[in-house]
């Protein structure tokens, strides 16, 4: 028994089998045997090492990366272990070939090569385990294998060379492959040894892993992975799973590695720039193209390279059918034709061809195809998108260095707008990173295209060729479809522009709106602007389906005319086999002819981006004065002590990551001439802003040390521009500006090295904000001290404001914040100024926007005692006379140049002109400052907003109101607290809602069109495979009848047999042409009708839901837009807005399309072979969880990466709106580190949502490629169905690997837009106003209210159900033309009595009768129509000056100037251009504070009502202008009801009644003069107060 078994081995019952006559080796089968021996030595060595190894280190190797590293010839050796395993495979499959043709088994034929595919996986799994436990000894027992398998093989070639076994046979061709590469895989083991010297060697080389590993904070880890987990992502697992259980954060991905991060792009980048600037020619711009192609070429052609290998074996797919199709009808026609025995060592030998004429290698063939195609071209992806994000990296550091360094003129005069460099930001940079995605595609889609018309040609000859014209010549159509596209963009683009600026006035000026009943006018002003907006968005709509419709059309029309020629040339059809070839390159060369169009229109696109990069780059810098960086003679001391100060400063960051390492300028060494106590000095200056006229001419000034210096002089006289001009902002015609060095001065040495002296601290006049906190904003980059802090947020009476906000002073604040008014703001302003340790403190203007109070108590605190304390030398510009006598050093300015410089008693002396001047003004600024009232002032007003907006949170705990529950919906998703369930559904119920929103006619046609369309589709490929199959049948019969003929037929093969030898069933032939051509009519015309469905059913969700949304939120009460912040609801408009427009319907589309075309496949293939079915369930399985996981990462990531793009352009806008102040206080090396932190951090988001996206495809293509594999073994080892039906099968079964990657992103992507649709949606809930009212405007009088008589009884007025009332129980009686004052402490509810006139807030007890008719009855647009009101803050709207006054055209243009004119406007509008057509600017930008606030008194004249409110009108507006509008109201208003609520008792002293209010109470009701009487009274201690 012993025997038997070696008996299969060597096979041959004879025993000379064994036998060893001829020689040991001259026996086949002992060879094979010994060809054994190293497999098994490896397994049984490396086995138990695995083991033993594996237990220990696996759970290691998942946490630590930072033993990772590779050896050297690492990725060499990945390869070739590829290689040795497919040949081994090759191997296999021709001994198993060959053993069914022999009598008797031969285990020795492919049982080696089994042994030897093992032993190859082993190697490379224990190669990885050694690599990553950084072991190298241990690698010897591979080298002993590669050296053993290497000798036992090439003893195995010899002995068939010695029998004259040549390359004709598979064998020996297999055998000196094997010997080739078990040779390199030993040379590269040799190599290992030599470099690492881990053995033979005395001293073993030690080596670290990369510098980015041993920093654990680094988490993409592609460039250190093995080839297998690079290839395929194996990395990302652990991230994308574990997304599944908590929400991926920004910790969780980490940091870049130093390779990708901006720094080290940016750095490659400029020298590539830096490099093309020649010596004979300096001012020549530098290519970029060239500095690009420079940096970032290579990885470009690694990629191409990917490429081309992916698109050519693409071609594998439809020979592989020609081939499978094929064989089967051959071995359906012929009995297996006696083979010819080829006897070598008693062993059958195989031709090299005949291996690919089985059915079932072809099939594994077209398996591995596919999947090494597919890793290619996922490689390709992924190597340009990396470039591509290390490119826009680069850019975006170049501009923003180049940002720091742009001329103050440059922005002032208009040559470099913000928007511009917004946009050069946010969308150039953005255009070339996608060029680089796309330009592999330039080079690579040609090839594509003539390969595969090639191949069309010789399957198909003539014929072919039609086809393929007809995708050409439709190519330029798409390009054509392609440009249109991008113009009709571009135009919805501005007339969304347009509808947002609208949209933000309405909502700005929303309580105005309302409180003049106009929200209607504004509503249809936007509507129109929208509807300009749909227009160019349907033909945007019309194009996208035009688009879609070519690409789903171009393949039937093809398929059309190639088989209507073919009919028509030979009048016979093509086999199946070459048909389903045939079909599957149309499909493979319609996806570059599409893509051609997109790429090409963004290379156009990169051409323009790059021009205007080469002219923003190319654009004046500033200056380099010589002070600014420091003369080369810095004295030694000072350099040390500004080595101790940067380095404090960059203690954070290692050094690496500072952009350009520079020290800190210092200022430059005084000249000995030069005196000691000056510390600016200008000699004869005169400057510019670059426009060629002098801003600033002979200036001669000096800035004592250590004094408080000021510059006063009348609007528009240059004095900010002075204090610019001497921190260099200026250009310099003549003179210069000399800054001393303080290294000299006799402070104690501690005290010079505490202070940081190159820097000069600068608070602008219009106040600059970052977005961050309120701390930050103050300490601005300066280590925080408490102490310090205290004080200057005294100094600056910001206290009460950071209480109030919902964070205190770590709130954040600036454009993406919390809105701040002027005041708040500048006093951070100040408040930062001051807290910066600096020598000298400019502060341009700051008393502008503060009331009297904080201006005082700001000069006392901030400037007096805590500047002068320090004795920092202080420059302040300012308005404010009366604080002359404080100041050491007054200059003086008129008109562009210096008056008078000196002492206040030298001025007194020698220009007692002057001096009287400004004694005049100084009275009248004193007796504003007496009339003043402490109780009210405009901070506390301030303060009163800030407030109104925040009580609205606190009640949330105990609140439950809709809009609330939104609220924390929506909060709800970035919580840890979401369940796992919940991140995982899809939002159905939203789908629904948006569906609901386009009209269910549009659904109805959307899905039966697209449904119809899927079929016929089915139905065509169908049809042609029954033609083919009835055709070759046919011929079959005719071949069987002919016995003889089977001889000739197999010479002939199946090529098209002439029809004079054989005519199959002409008639028959003409109806399936006649059938074909029907259908594939129908397919095209439904291609078209679902296209168009789709797009123009989002186009009408689009519509209603953009109309739904303004009207709710425009007639939403008061209340809603005092707790929804703006720019929430301004997000609703835009960014919401424009996803629901643009980005649904196409992903919509994508989605039904690329899941009906799996479904149809899928069908398709189980009806052909129903054996499928039972492989498919594991599949989709399979299917199921990939996609499940990767929809929660992918959102997780998109979110971060949206999330992280925004502090990027905002950091951006600020560093361009903030330059004078960032550059004053020699902040540029902080900046860029942070903006190269943003960068980074944005980049990394977008890096591994990339590869969550490579991650995804190349498992769904896998799963495809294992669909194709079962779809071909499943109909070659099944009954066998005809050629034509297996061909239909294996086609569609290649497009469902396109098609199942895009059904799962476009599923996460709808998922991810959906949310937009929520958003909006959440908005819609909210309640409207109530307009109605239960009156009729009819049954209003005209001219109601005719006198103006105003009761109010028992009044209780709240703002809102789940508030306490602001108004408790008031009552008033108001007789016609009374002028009344209501005055009151800070919410004492005087506001709130103004807004229940109105019927703006709640008012639940109680009734207002105004003439006789209770204002809740009234509909709310007669009530409103009727009253006019004053608001505070003056509101304008962009626009002409006659639609500011009177936006419903109702009036006549006299009755406009003469508005005009009692408001003292009248001359200043007759000098405008176009009088009162004149412009107004948004927010009315081009009118001062106090012509604005005329403006709306003018407004409330021209409605001629009999009841007038003024709220606080007076409080932001100088003296004069007041007096004019206490003159108007006492004149214009005589006959008609005034109620004002004062701001300044003073203001209301001639009143006829006064009311003064407490806590919602009314306290004191009389006449002024009865209360003044009262002593104790409380209107009596306001009017002391303010005397």
């Amino acid at each position: 028994m012993a025997a038997g078994m070696p008996l299969s081995f060597c096979g041959d019952k004879v025993p000379s089998a064994y036998g060893i006559n001829d020689g040991v080796l001259n026996n086949g089968c002992f060879v094979d045997a010994l060809n054994l021996v190293p497999h098994v030595f490896l397994l049984f060595i490396t086995f138990p090492i695995l083991f033993i190894g594996w237990g220990s280190q696996s759970s290691k190797v998942q946490i630590h990366h930072n033993t990772w590293l590779h050896f050297p010839g690492h990725n060499m050796r990945w390869i070739l272990t590829f290689l040795l395993l497919f040949v081994h495979v090759c191997e296999f499959a021709e001994g198993i070939v060959s053993n069914t043709t022999m009598t008797s088994n031969h285990l020795h034929l492919f049982m080696p090569a089994f042994m030897g595919f093992i032993a190859a996986t082993t190697s490379v799994v224990y190669y990885h385990n050694i690599e990553t436990s950084n072991f190298p000894k241990l690698l010897l027992v591979l080298f002993i294998y590669w050296v053993l398998a290497f000798i036992t093989k090439s003893i195995k070639l010899w002995k068939f060379a010695e029998f004259g076994i040549r390359f004709k046979y598979l064998r020996f061709c297999i055998t000196a492959l094997l010997v080739i590469l078990y040779g390199l895989l030993m040379a590269v083991e040799i190599n290992v040894i030599r470099v690492r010297k881990y053995v033979f060697f005395t001293n073993p080389q030690k080596v670290k892993p990369p510098e980015d590993l041993q920093d654990l904070g680094v988490r993409f880890l592609q460039p250190f992975v093995n080839l297998l987990s690079k290839a395929t992502y194996w990395w990302m697992n652990p991230l994308i799973i574990g997304a599944h259980k908590r929400p991926i954060e920004l910790k969780k991905i980490g940091k870049l590695p130093i390779a990708m991060r901006a720094l080290t792009n940016y750095l490659r980048l400029k020298d590539a720039y830096e490099d093309q600037r020649t010596g004979e020619d300096p001012d020549r711009a530098p290519s970029i193209w060239r500095s690009m192609y420079r940096a970032f070429g290579r990885p470009i052609l690694l990629s191409s390279t990917f490429r081309y290998l992916a698109d050519l074996l693409g071609f594998a797919g439809p020979l592989c059918i020609y081939g499978i199709v094929r064989n089967l009808d051959d071995e359906n026609n012929n009995t297996s034709a006696n083979k010819n025995m080829e006897n070598h060592f008693r062993v059958y030998f195989m031709y090299t061809t005949e291996l690919l004429e089985n059915s079932s290698v072809l099939a594994v063939l077209l398996f591995l195809a596919l999947v090494l195609q597919r890793t290619f071209l996922q490689a390709s992806y992924y190597v340009t998108i990396e470039t591509g994000i290390n490119l826009r990296g680069a850019l975006l550091a170049m501009i923003y260095n180049k940002i720091l360094r742009l001329s103050t003129s440059n922005m002032s005069m208009g040559e470099m707008t913000l928007g511009q460099i917004n946009n050069l930001v946010a969308i150039e940079t953005n255009q070339l990173m996608w060029f680089l995605f796309l330009c592999p595609n330039l080079w690579a889609m040609p090839v594509q295209i003539v390969m595969g018309v090639i191949l069309l040609y010789n399957f198909l000859s003539w014929s072919a060729l039609v086809g393929a014209s007809v995708i050409v010549l439709l190519a330029p159509v798409q390009y054509l479809i392609a440009t249109k596209l991008a113009e009709t963009q571009k135009s919805a683009l501005e007339h969304s522009t347009d509808r947002l600026k609208q949209t933000t006035e309405i909502l700005k000026g929303i309580k105005l709106l309302k409180l003049y009943a106009w929200e209607d006018i504004f509503c249809d002003s936007v509507e129109q602007t929208r509807s300009k907006e749909l227009t160019s968005l349907r033909t945007f709509a019309f194009y996208t389906s035009m688009s879609i419709f070519m690409n789903a059309a171009i393949p039937i029309a093809a398929v059309l005319a190639t088989f209507g020629v073919h009919h028509f040339l030979t009048s016979s059809i093509p086999s199946p086999s070459q048909a389903f070839a045939a079909l599957a390159l149309f499909h493979i060369l319609v996806t570059p002819l599409f893509l051609l169009s997109t790429v090409v229109r963004f290379a156009v696109k990169a051409l323009v981006s790059v021009q205007k990069l080469g002219e923003f780059l190319q654009s004046d810098e500033i200056g380099d004065d010589s002070w600014r960086n420091g003369d080369i003679s810095v004295s030694l001391d000072v350099g040390k002590k500004h080595l101790g100060m940067t380095k404090a400063i960059n203690r954070k960051q290692p050094i690496r990551y500072q952009m350009d390492n520079y020290e800190q300028p210092s200022r430059r060494a005084m000249r000995p001439t030069e005196t000691e106590d000056v510390a600016v000095k200008v000699s004869n200056g005169s400057f510019t802003w670059g426009n060629n006229q002098l801003t600033l001419s002979d200036i001669n000034i000096r800035i004592p040390t250590g004094q408080l210096t000021m510059i006063v002089g009348q609007v528009g006289c240059g004095k900010s521009s002075l204090l610019l001009a001497m921190l260099g902002e200026m250009q310099a015609i003549d003179g210069r500006v000399y800054w001393s060095n303080w290294s000299e001065t006799e402070d104690s040495e501690e005290d010079v090295g505490s202070k940081n002296r190159n820097s000069v601290a600068y608070a602008a006049q219009k106040s600059w904000l970052l977005n961050a906190t309120v701390e930050d904003n103050i300490t601005f980059g300066s280590p925080f001290n408490k102490q310090r802090y205290k004080a200057v947020i005294d100094a600056c009476s910001l206290q009460p404001d950071i209480d109030l906000l919902p964070f205190g002073d770590q709130t954040e604040i600036g454009e993406r914040g919390i809105n701040l008014s002027g005041g708040q703001r500048q006093r951070i302003c100040v408040a930062r100024a001051l807290y910066q340790n600096t020598n000298i403190v400019f502060l341009d203007d700051p008393f502008s926007a503060l009331d009297i109070h904080l201006s005082d108590h700001l000069m006392q605190e901030g400037i007096l005692k805590f500047l002068q304390d320090d004795k920092r030398t202080l420059v302040l510009v300012t308005h404010k006379l009366q604080y002359l006598i404080h100041a050491d050093w007054i200059i003086a300015m008129k008109d562009g140049s210096v008056l008078r410089e000196g002492t206040l008693k030298d001025i007194q002396t020698h220009d007692t002109e002057l001096y009287d001047h400004w004694k005049t003004l100084m009275n009248r600024q004193d007796q504003e400052l007496e009339k003043d009232i402490q109780q009210d002032s405009q901070t506390t007003l301030e303060r009163k907003t800030l407030r109104r907006a925040f009580y609205s949170r606190e009640p949330k705990n105990q609140m439950d109101d809709e809009d609330e529950e939104e609220e924390e919906e929506e909060e709800d998703d970035d919580n840890f607290s979401t369940t796992t369930s919940r991140r995982s559904k899809i939002p159905w119920k939203l789908c629904g809602c948006y569906l609901s929103s386009g009209g269910f006619f549009m659904v109805f046609l959307m899905v039966s069109s697209k449904l119809l369309k899927h079929s016929v589709i089915v139905a065509i490929d169908y049809c042609l495979a029954l033609w083919t199959s009835t055709n070759q049948t046919a011929e079959n019969l005719q071949n069987r009848t002919a016995a003889n003929q089977t001889a000739a037929f197999l010479q002939n093969g199946t090529g098209s047999i002439n029809s004079t030898d054989i005519s199959p069933q002409p008639e028959q032939d003409v109806y399936y042409l006649h059938v074909f051509f029907v259908l594939c009519a129908a397919g095209i015309t439904l291609c078209f009708i679902t296209s168009l469905s789709v797009e123009f059913l989002g186009l009408s969700a689009a519509t209603n839901l953009h109309h739904n949304l303004l009207n709710k939120i425009i007639h939403a009460p008061i209340r809603f837009f005092d707790v929804t912040p703006l720019g929430q609801i301004l997000n609703r408009f835009s960014a919401d807005t424009n996803i629901i427009d643009q980005h649904i319907p196409p992903t919509l589309e994508s989605l039904t399309r690329s899941t009906l075309l799996c479904l149809s496949a899928i069908g398709v293939i189980a009806s052909i072979t129903p054996a499928f079915l039972v492989a498919l369930v594991p599949l989709a399985v399979a299917f199921y969880f990939i996609q499940k996981y990767f929809r929660v990462a992918s959102k997780d990531l998109q979110d971060l990466d949206d999330s992280t793009q925004l502090p990027l352009l905002c950091h951006f806008s600020e560093t361009a709106e903030g330059l004078t102040t960032i550059r004053a206080f020699r902040h540029e090396a902080r900046f860029k580190q942070r903006m190269l932190e943003l960068t980074d951090t944005n980049n990394t988001a977008y890096l591994f949502l990339s590869a969550a996206n490579r991650w995804l495809e190349v498992r769904t293509d896998y799963l495809g490629a294992v669909i194709v594999l079962t779809v071909a073994v499943a109909s070659i080892w099944s009954g066998r169905p005809g050629g034509g039906l297996v061909g239909l099968g294996l086609t569609y079964a290649l497009t469902i690997t396109n098609y199942l990657n895009w059904v799962v992103r476009n599923l996460a992507d709808l998922e991810v837009q959906m949310a937009a649709v929520k958003k909006v949606n959440s908005f819609l809930g909210t309640e409207s106003e109530n307009y109605e009212g239960s009156m009729d405007a009819s049954q209003v009088p005209e001219n109601w209210p005719h006198d103006g008589e105003i009761k109010i009884h028992d009044l209780c007025v709240r703002y809102d159900p789940m508030l306490k009332p602001v108004l408790k129980h008031v009552n008033a009686y108001i007789k016609p033309g009374q002028k009344v004052g209501i005055c009151g402490r800070t919410g004492s509810g005087k506001s709130s009595l103004s807004l229940a006139f109105f019927n703006m807030v709640d008012i639940f007890e109680g009734r207002i009768v105004i003439d006789g008719i209770d204002i809740c009855k009234l509909p709310l647009q007669t009530l409103r129509s009727r009253l006019s009101i004053i608001l505070q803050d003056p509101v304008l709207f962009s626009g002409s000056i006659r639609f500011n006054l009177d936006p419903e055209r109702m009036c006549t243009d006299d009755r406009l100037w003469e508005a005009l004119e009692i408001a003292q406007l009248k001359n200043m509008v007759k000098s405008l251009p176009g009088g009162l057509d004149a412009v107004v600017t948004e927010g009315g930008e081009n009118f001062s504070v106090g012509q604005r606030q005329l403006f709306c008194l003018a407004r409330a004249f021209v409605r001629k009502s009999s009841i007038l409110i003024m709220d606080e009108a007076t409080a932001s507006i100088d003296m004069a202008t007041e007096n004019i509008l206490q003159k108007v109201v006492m004149t214009a208003f005589a006959d008609r009801t005034v109620v004002t609520i004062a701001h300044r008792v003073h203001t209301i002293l001639t009143a006829d009644l006064v009311i003064v209010m407490k806590r919602g109470n009314i306290l004191e009701y009389d006449t002024p003069d009865t209360l003044l009487e009262q002593e104790d009274g409380m209107f009596a201690s306001f009017v002391k107060a303010d005397m």
